[in-house]
């Protein structure tokens, strides 16, 4: 079976699990970047828990998957409870890193000014600091989603929702007329999963980021 007669015959369950695996990706995205900057700001200041932060989420990025998606099999069962937390794991780092690095690299002069202002730390923070570091922190978000499309494809091995059955399907009856095609097609999906969410960073920037910084 050709690949284009297999999309054809299960296009409409392709697009469910394309569907399912950019939801578990947008989620796990979305969780990272909340935790990721959080940690950021509050150790970008600090040089011990500086540290600390990127090398635990050093240590995340640097577990084999299929060692952590079955790790988390005995607290967390299967399913996408397991999946999105091991994905998670996987986007801190580079979001974290990024976040940690814009925030040091504002300029300390704009920061003195703003205090001399008598704007308080926080009101800097929001203000002045995350807005001027936010094209950096957005980098590392995008990086984190295009590692975390590639990783959702194992959490298949926990029964993880996404086009990762279908690869695993495939490889389990490799020699079949239609295991080729499912592979392929899987595949594919990701790649055209992981162009969207690349596209999507891009307007996001442009929506997002000042002229000013842009320039």
């Amino acid at each position: 079976m050709s690949l284009l007669d297999y999309l054809s015959a299960q296009g409409d369950r392709l697009l469910g699990l394309t569907l399912e695996h950019l939801g578990i990706v947008l989620i796990s995205v979305g969780i990272s970047t909340v935790i990721g900057v959080a940690l950021g700001v509050a150790t970008y200041r600090t040089e011990g828990p500086r540290r600390v932060a990127l090398g635990v989420t050093g240590i995340f990025l640097t577990i084999p998957s299929f060692a952590l998606f079955g790790l988390l099999i005995g607290p967390l069962g299967l399913g996408g409870g397991p999946a999105v937390v091991a994905l998670v794991m996987y986007g801190l780092l580079p979001i974290v890193r990024n976040t940690i690095t814009g925030l040091r690299s504002v300029d300390p002069a704009i920061v003195e000014s703003a205090q001399g202002m008598g704007m308080a730390r926080y009101r800097r923070l929001f203000r002045i600091e995350l807005p001027l570091a936010w094209p950096i922190i957005l980098t590392g978000i995008r990086v984190a989603a295009v590692i975390i499309v590639g990783i959702a494809a194992i959490a298949a091995v926990v029964n993880g929702p996404g086009l990762g059955k279908d690869i695993f399907r495939a490889l389990a009856r490799f020699g079949t007329p239609t295991a080729v095609p499912q592979v392929l097609s899987a595949i594919l999906g990701i790649i055209a999963i992981a162009i969207v969410i690349d596209l999507a960073f891009v307007a996001i920037a442009r929506l997002t980021t000042s002229k000013g910084i842009r320039a």
